[in-house]
């Protein structure tokens, strides 16, 4: 009997033997795997000369910052303050959209002169922000035990402002970072591909951790990723910071949306249309879901309804397709070395119309799946392509400025679309909201394009003329009267 409890102990020792093996062998299967994938992400991000110049690294840091936000947001969705139920009351999710986004709206235009003040200490800039974000997170991670809702709505607040105050940063240094073989929108949506990738990698990884360990510990995950991120920002290239310029007699100048120039204006306009456009849609088809008011859904259609489709079915359908749609957004945009961003913005603005108007003929589950993917797409071309304007057109001393009052007003406009896509959803209607929105999307593309048009004849009309009076001035030889004999002018 001894004998045989002395064979099962060495059989147990040799079992945990063999599965500590397999653990180990298993943990060095995934450390080569995760190397593996760190050196193949490393030459992706430093193609093209980006290693050189920075643009790597700040991608790196882009995407490592988008996971935080991303695993943030994640930690508050299940507190008592963002926890809003999809199927709770239209007044309560438009209150949510006030209180979260229009405080944002009234801060972001002061974000771009405070940065402007310190181009040249970027680096350090950007790091506050994330040290900043840090500090926050430890905050709302002690308040979500209580259920602390001033310091839960402070907190959520501080990390969205400063996280725009970190996309406005990186915008406005991009141009210090480009490579030779890179245009400005393709590096911008080389930045886009990679934080748009890290985001949705952490949004799974970051529910679960939630489900399992909480909100509070999720949260504090984020602080340590925000505090390591600041330590990178810091190490950036020193050419990213500028030189403050003295400017003689100068006042501090504002940019406005009056005084950006044609192309900027322009750009900034027709993505104002796509962001409302985009918010309208997601709350429009969000309610018309909830409520079941779509064809495929609706009650007294029962037998003809595709059984596939459910309301949770379909809400993750339009998810996806949205995300899908931002892929791709930036994807093509990382093709389109060769054309002018101009052209984009416009381009985006004319899919978004047309998809809109066969929606609203052929409204049914596939094509409420395509105008999501459409929108998305459109949103994230068309803001990439307007970042590329305003990074060539706007002057480095107010650049940081143009960027903080772009992203106060795209903001407020996606705030504004969903409270109208909120209104229009009372009507239970799809077809109706969608027939107002391409018609509202059809003017301001037509209002566009013939804007567009008499800016060029413009424009060709002073080219004529100075060549007309440049003529006037220096006429060719062959044009001189034959009569009169040529003299010097300053002979006497």
């Amino acid at each position: 009997m001894g004998r045989g409890v002395a064979g099962a102990g060495r059989a147990t020792a040799r079992a945990g033997k063999a599965t500590a093996g397999g653990t180990a062998r298993a943990g060095r299967a995934t450390a080569k795997g995760a190397q593996k994938v760190g050196r193949a992400t490393r030459r992706l991000t430093y193609a093209n000369g980006a290693g050189r110049t920075g643009l790597g690294r700040l991608i790196e840091l882009s995407a490592g910052n988008s996971a935080s936000d991303a695993m943030v947001t994640v930690a508050l969705a299940s507190t008592v303050f963002f926890g809003v139920p999809v199927g709770e009351a239209r007044g309560s999710v438009a209150l949510y959209l006030v209180i979260t986004m229009l405080p944002f709206g009234l801060l972001a235009p002061f974000v771009g002169p405070i940065l402007d003040r310190f181009r040249s200490g970027r680096r350090y800039v950007m790091a506050g922000t994330l040290f900043g974000r840090g500090l926050l997170c430890f905050a709302m991670a002690a308040a979500v035990g209580p259920g602390d809702l001033p310091t839960l709505f402070i907190g959520a607040l501080g990390v969205l402002v400063l996280s725009k105050a970190y996309n406005v940063s990186r915008a406005a240094i991009m141009p210090s970072v480009l490579p030779a073989d890179i245009g400005l929108v393709s590096a911008n949506a080389r930045v886009a591909l990679f934080t748009l990738v890290s985001a949705g990698i952490a949004v799974p990884v970051g529910a679960g951790l939630t489900a399992w360990l909480g909100s509070a510990t999720v949260l504090r995950v984020a602080m340590v990723a925000f505090l390591l991120l600041g330590v990178v920002a810091v190490r950036l290239p020193r050419h990213v910071d500028s030189p403050d310029l003295e400017e003689e007699g100068a006042a501090p100048r504002w940019r406005t949306l009056l005084k950006v120039g044609p192309a900027v204006a322009e750009a900034v306009w027709a993505n104002v249309a796509v962001r409302v456009f985009s918010g309208f849609l997601l709350f429009f088809l969000l309610f018309l879901v909830q409520d079941q008011a779509v064809p495929w859904l609706a009650a007294d259609q029962q037998a003809a309804r595709d059984p596939f489709f459910d309301i949770p079915k379909t809400i993750a359908l339009l998810a996806g397709a949205a995300g899908l749609g931002g892929l791709l957004g930036a994807a093509v945009a990382n093709w389109t070395r060769k054309h002018a961003p101009q052209l984009i913005v416009l381009v985006t603005l004319a899919v978004a119309a047309v998809t809109t108007v066969v929606t609203a003929i052929f409204f049914g589950v596939w094509t409420a799946l395509a105008i999501s993917l459409i929108t998305a797409f459109a949103q994230e071309l068309g803001k990439l392509a307007l970042d590329a304007i305003v990074q060539r057109e706007i002057g480095e001393e107010v650049r940081s400025s143009t960027f903080g009052v772009v992203e106060a007003v795209l903001q407020l406009a996606w705030v504004f679309g969903g409270l109208v896509g909120l209104v229009f959803s009372l009507a239970r209607s799809g077809t109706a909201g969608l027939v107002t929105l391409a018609v509202l999307l059809t003017v301001a593309l037509a209002w566009l394009l013939v804007s567009r048009r008499k800016r060029v004849r413009a424009a060709t009309a002073r080219v004529h003329r100075e060549r007309a009076g440049y003529a006037d001035q220096h006429p060719r030889p062959d044009t001189l009267d034959p009569t009169k004999p040529l003299t010097n002018p300053n002979s006497p």
